[in-house]
């Protein structure tokens, strides 16, 4: 009797063994450094909230992409796998999904859009040598944190930066509209605003126009009308609202209400409806920066392939900047053979001329933000945003 319940202990734990040597063996949800199972693609974005809209045009983008190329084989003969969660456009949960996506084990990351969320998960990657590509967060210091000499070693983007929209604002409102004298009306308690603002004085003042008037409010303010009054008497030309959708919207109706006319001209923060809602007839007309538009033909036939699948359009520009992330992350594990992180990141932050949805990509390895990167100059017509001119390179 002995014998045999020593026996059965023995059984007992021999297959104890087995069964978790089997759990063990890559069966699970795998990790970056896992050679079996799905490779996992992180997806930090916000899927609730003001931004909602963005982010779930963003996640729908990669799933089609991911499904794309699964069918055609994977990559590194293995399926690919999306993990998106919510990070609800707030800094701290931003972390917080930061520290998800590492434990699911991730291979890389995609997002987020906003440079606040992205600075402020950026180190959680950068600690776990994770490859981050931020999709439309545009300001300077995602990549290139104040005070350093080089960028994050895992932290890359596929937008342009503020300094290059401001830029381009600048140019578009000298050369295209024609005119020597601007406004603007800046919301200081905003980085993104701030950074625009500035670039576009710095342009506009170098290419020979004068900033007139340049007011500012406070985040959360809403009504400018005594900012505008000032800019109206100051005889600009064009007024420049590096704000988003919201404050642009209202600030466009305030000034039709003072019988404010002038051009108007913003950044890539005006790319909502919300704005034409919300400013009306006021907007009609005006321009604004952005880094894709459906109305190139480069996009043409993905626009289509989106829209047939989810029966809307996408919302531009933050799924072709997802899909742009995507398609240079596999570039860089088929060029390498890996899913390691260093590995992944080292190719990435010199890649040239890769093939991406909106047309090639080059890396900059001082800045990790890619150079030449193309923009459109949006406006408003009928109540809708219409594409009006490219930016083929960088000025």
């Amino acid at each position: 009797m002995k014998k045999t319940k020593r026996m059965v202990s023995i059984l007992v734990v021999v297959i104890m063994v087995l069964m978790l040597a089997a759990c063990n063996s890559g069966g699970g949800s795998g990790s970056g450094s896992s050679t079996t199972g799905p490779i996992l693609i992180g997806h930090t974005v916000a899927l609730t909230g003001a931004s909602a809209l963005w982010g779930q045009s963003e996640r729908n983008a990669l799933e089609m992409e991911i499904d794309r190329i699964n069918a055609a084989g994977g990559v590194l003969g293995r399926q690919l796998k999306l993990i998106s969660y919510d990070n609800q456009t707030l800094p701290a949960e931003a972390v917080n999904v930061a520290n998800r996506l590492v434990e699911d084990g991730v291979t890389v990351v995609i997002g987020p859009a906003q440079s606040g969320t992205a600075r402020a998960s950026s180190y959680v990657y950068e600690e776990n040598k994770i490859p981050m590509v931020a999709t439309t967060a545009t300001n300077e210091l995602v990549t290139v944190p104040e005070g350093a000499t080089e960028p994050l070693e895992f932290i890359f983007r596929t937008c342009f930066i503020d300094p290059y929209q401001g830029a381009v604002a600048a140019v578009f409102a000298l050369n295209d509209l024609g005119t020597k004298k601007a406004g603007i009306l800046q919301d200081v308690g905003s980085d993104y605003s701030t950074f625009l603002a500035k670039n576009f004085t710095d342009r506009y003042v170098a290419g020979g126009g004068t900033i007139v008037a340049h007011e500012s409010f406070r985040s959360e303010e809403l009504e400018y009308k005594a900012q505008l009054a000032k800019i109206k008497d100051s005889g600009a030309e064009v007024l420049f609202i590096p704000t988003q959708q919201k404050e642009a919207g209202l600030a466009m109706k305030q000034a039709a209400e003072l019988g404010m006319s002038m051009y108007y001209l913003g950044g890539d923060g005006w790319g909502s409806v919300e704005l034409v809602e919300l400013g009306g007839a006021a907007t009609e007309g005006s321009f604004f920066v952005d880094l894709a538009s459906l109305e190139d033909p480069v996009l043409a036939e993905w626009a289509k392939q989106y829209t047939d699948k989810f029966g809307i359009n996408p919302v531009m520009p933050n799924p072709v900047m997802a899909v742009d992330a995507l398609r240079g992350l596999v570039a860089a594990m088929e060029a390498t053979k890996s899913t390691d992180g260093t590995a992944i990141a080292k190719w990435f932050s010199t890649c040239k001329d890769v093939p991406v949805l909106s047309g090639k990509l080059t890396m900059d390895p001082n800045t990790h933000n890619p150079i030449g990167k193309a923009a459109v100059i949006n406006t408003v017509k009928n109540g809708e945003f219409v594409f009006y001119a490219g930016i083929p390179s960088a000025i």
